[in-house]
């Protein structure tokens, strides 16, 4: 076993303060998204975590890809039976996390999930590489198989009968929409006094601001 109580790193890349931060949340995330993938050092800025709750009440968390952010929120694509989408779909209250240790930053939000509109799913289904699509079809997300060799063999056969036609987007396959309620900035500071600004969704439609104890 390992005692890691002397792991210790001084945040001191940057600050977040009132007077630096936009009134709108989707503004500031966009801000930071571009900064982030301008400073480099994270090989994926749109990846995140997905917290759901599942059917056996226990939480699970894992890393997808953000596809789209807009004012309505933000969109990744799952199978919407797998351990995930039914899980979200089932409570849609779910919980998104960015890490971007490069700078030193995460943002953490807590929004309301629903499926993306249909001509969303197929457009984003037909815009990926063909294998990619195939895939999708390939894989029964999240079920108990046999072996590697189950998912090789299919995966033949498709890029056989796919080869000169185009491959339908499954009916159980498409975006899902996370509309936010809650999304909390937070920049690392030295001596483990932070800047977290959290924007909160109000009944009026607009965001209340607060600065939060580190």
């Amino acid at each position: 076993m390992s005692d890691l109580s002397n792991y210790r790193k001084s945040y001191e890349k940057s600050e977040l303060l009132e007077s630096m931060i936009d009134e709108n949340p989707m503004m500031q995330f966009q801000k930071w998204f571009y900064e982030t993938e301008e400073f480099g050092g994270v090989e994926e800025v749109n990846a995140m975590t997905v917290s759901t709750i599942g059917l056996d009440g226990f939480p699970k968390s894992r890393i997808v890809l953000l596809k789209k952010y807009d004012e309505y929120g933000f969109t990744f694509v799952t199978n919407y039976d797998s351990e995930k989408g039914k899980a979200l779909l089932q409570n849609p209250q779910v919980c998104l996390s960015f890490f971007w240790p490069s700078v030193e930053r995460q943002v953490i939000i807590k929004g309301i999930a629903e499926k993306q509109t249909e001509a969303y799913s197929k457009g984003y289904f037909h815009s990926r590489p063909k294998g990619s699509q195939i895939g999708t079809v390939v894989s029964p997300q999240s079920t108990v198989i046999p072996n590697r060799e189950f998912l090789d063999e299919k995966l033949k056969s498709l890029e056989t009968e796919y080869q000169n036609t185009e491959v339908p987007k499954p009916e159980n396959w498409g975006g899902i929409l996370v509309k936010p309620i809650s999304i909390e900035f937070w920049q690392g500071r030295a001596n483990r006094l932070h800047d977290r600004i959290r924007y909160t969704l109000l009944e009026s439609g607009d965001w209340k601001i607060e600065r939060l104890a580190p």
